[in-house]
Parts: C-alpha cells; sequence; structure tokens
C-alpha cells in the first residue's frame, strides 16, 4: 500500500526536475564560440522589439555606424556594421587595463614600482619627483607627471596642467603620459609589446571575429615623447567580448583568464569625476547619466569604456549587459558626427528600458560580490 505514494513522489519529482531542466540549463553561463550565439526571434527573453526600434530611432539621429547589446553571453540586437573594425581611440586604455590584469597576475609587473627603479623617463628628463609616481598611479591617471604626450587632443593639450604643480597620486588628470608610457613598461616587464598580448591573451582565447593581427594595430609615435600611443582597431563585436570578460568576472569557458579580483579593483572608483563619476584603472565608474542602470547595493556593478567620437563600452555586470556603440573615426568627416558621453547615455537608457523585467541583481548573482 507504500508503494502508490512512493510512486507518486518519485513522479512527482521526476516532473519537476522536467520542469526545472530548461530554467537550470538557461541559467547556465553561455559564451560565443566561433560567433556570437543570435536569439531565434527579434525580440527574445522578455526584450521588447518595440522599445529597441525606439532605441535605433535614435541612434539614426545620432547618425551612429553601430551598437550591439549582449545579454547573458547572446546578440539580442545589432545596429549597423557590428564586423568593421575601429579605431577604439581611448577605449584602447581600458583593453590595456584588462591585459595588465593578467601581467598582474602572474607576477610580471608591480604596481608599486616607481618610474626610476624602471628607469623610465622620457624627452628633457624627468624630475625627481615624477619619478617617484607608481604604476599604479599612472593607472589611476594620477602620476603627477605632465610631460607632453603622443596622441593627445587639442583641447587635452590645453588642459594639461603645469609640470611640478601636483605631486604623484594628489590629483587626478586625464593624462595620455600616463597611458601611453604604461605601454612601454608593459614591454618592458613581459617582453612583448601590447599589441602581441592583444593577439595572444585576448584575441585568440575570446576568439576576435574579425581582429587582423598586425593589421588592426599601430604605434603613433610623436616627437614631443619617447613613448608612443599604441592604437587598436576592433570591431564592435569583437569589443563586446572583452565586455563580456569583465561582466563574467574573468572566466571565459571554464579558464579563468584574468582575476576576478584584478577586474573589481580596476574597476572602482578612485578620483571623483564631474557628472557624479569616478575612473578607475583606466576604467570610468558611469555618473548620473547612467543612473537608471544602477541596482541598490550591487557593487562595481557598472563600468565605461570611453573613447574620443563616440566608442563607448557600458557593461552591466549584474544584469551580464554589454552595450557598445561605435562611430567610424576614419571618416575624415566623423568629428560632425561624434557622440558624447551624454548622447550615449540616453541611447543606453533606451537599450535599458527594452530590456526584460527579469533582467535584475539575481541574474548573475553580483551585486552579492
Amino acid at each position: 500500500m507504500r508503494l502508490i505514494p512512493r510512486l507518486a513522489t518519485q513522479a512527482w519529482r521526476l516532473a519537476s526536475l522536467c520542469l526545472l531542466a530548461p530554467a537550470l540549463a538557461w541559467a547556465q553561463p553561455v559564451f560565443p564560440g566561433a560567433s556570437w550565439s543570435k536569439p531565434d526571434a527579434p525580440a527574445p527573453s522578455g526584450w521588447s522589439a518595440e522599445k529597441l526600434k525606439l532605441a535605433d530611432d535614435y541612434a539614426d539621429s545620432l547618425r551612429s555606424d553601430a551598437y550591439l547589446v549582449i545579454h547573458r553571453g547572446v546578440l539580442v540586437h545589432a545596429y549597423g556594421d557590428i564586423a568593421k573594425p575601429m579605431n577604439l581611440a581611448s577605449v584602447r586604455k581600458s583593453v590595456l587595463s584588462v591585459l595588465y590584469g593578467m601581467q598582474v597576475d602572474r607576477g610580471a609587473i608591480d604596481l608599486d614600482q616607481s618610474l626610476a627603479s624602471l628607469e623610465i623617463t622620457d624627452k628633457g628628463g624627468l624630475s625627481e619627483v615624477e619619478q617617484a609616481a607608481t604604476v599604479r598611479q599612472l593607472l589611476q591617471a594620477r602620476s603627477g607627471v605632465y610631460h607632453e604626450a603622443a596622441y593627445e587632443t587639442p583641447e587635452a593639450k590645453k588642459r594639461r596642467p603645469e609640470r611640478g604643480s601636483h605631486a604623484p597620486g594628489s590629483s587626478w588628470y586625464y593624462n595620455n603620459w600616463d597611458f601611453n608610457t604604461l605601454g612601454t613598461i608593459f614591454q618592458r616587464r613581459t617582453g612583448r609589446d601590447v599589441f602581441q598580448a592583444l593577439k595572444t591573451d585576448l584575441a585568440e582565447p575570446l576568439q576576435f571575429e574579425d581582429f587582423r593581427y598586425p593589421q588592426d594595430t599601430k604605434f603613433e609615435h610623436e616627437r614631443s615623447s619617447d613613448h608612443p600611443a599604441y592604437l587598436m582597431f576592433l570591431s564592435a563585436r569583437d569589443l563586446a567580448r572583452v565586455g563580456l570578460l569583465l561582466s563574467r568576472d574573468g572566466l571565459w569557458n571554464g579558464r579563468q583568464l584574468v582575476s576576478s579580483a584584478w577586474l573589481r579593483e580596476s574597476i572602482r572608483s578612485y578620483s571623483s569625476i564631474s557628472g557624479g563619476g569616478g575612473y578607475g584603472y583606466m576604467w570610468w565608474v558611469p555618473g548620473q547619466a547612467f543612473r537608471p542602470w544602477r541596482l541598490a547595493g550591487a557593487r562595481e556593478q557598472l563600468a565605461l569604456a570611453d573613447g574620443n567620437g563616440g566608442q563607448f563600452m557600458l557593461v552591466d555586470r549584474a544584469r551580464d549587459i554589454v552595450l557598445v556603440h561605435r562611430v567610424d573615426n576614419s571618416r575624415l568627416w566623423y568629428r560632425r558626427n561624434a557622440v558624447d558621453v551624454g548622447q550615449f547615455a540616453v541611447l543606453a537608457e533606451r537599450v535599458l528600458a527594452a530590456a526584460p523585467m527579469v533582467a535584475g541583481a539575481t541574474d548573475t548573482g553580483a551585486a552579492a560580490k
């Protein structure tokens, strides 16, 4: 007589597992292979096709060249030419931040070494105070070294403080000298230049689709400095893989490519920036313009890579969403089409409005990190 209740209980458990199986499979992290997984429907997993169309209309008004949305490792929406490699501009710095983390994890780079101990100088020399700046302070754009730098915009040259006006670590200034010199330090400490590391440490394991080495890389040398800028040309869909690596705490298909500790450290704010934002290790911490994206209690949730002219990548680690926006800055007229961070924030808000309600902090557990 006890057999029937036991069978009924077992049948209920089996039925429950069958119902849970799709949810459990869906909960497993998805990573792209040779190409991005695409949804079967125009508006997958609760995304609103109608509201994504409103985002497209706004991108049209900006004359954007491309943008895409990745959610839980799936390409849920694409606009424009997401396969064309374009100059990342200053987004290159956020990519280098990830590469730096890999080398710090391996013990090849010590963030607390000074420029003097690394024998780093520049044309005309650096003062003793300037040479006391550390690698960490360069990553934070707080070196206090206001030497001329390669690949500076005219606006940056006008804003550059006077040499010796701030001691290392005492003040934040978005400083191309810091970022370019980090490229030189990277090569000296690892024996490989930034582009070789981009190929072997990111492009190959993440399976970039459009990156061509060395064609899509270029060192920009100028007479003003010994330290060249390192230009990277990536497509929107390849850049999104870097964003997904950040969203997934450095884990990629079972491999820990860069430590979660580094990523959290690098997207933490060390300087307050106008607009309520902050600056980490060559990553921006989004300010008030991105307030609709913020989730209560979620630490190290949002990170922004920002490049001149309209190159942006917003990574929401709590919702596991990556949003990439591109403007083709190889065109002579691109400056008339430049998209600023405020306009990108409006586009991002429209994208968020199209996202499913379930895309909350509990999706990936990032809010509890």
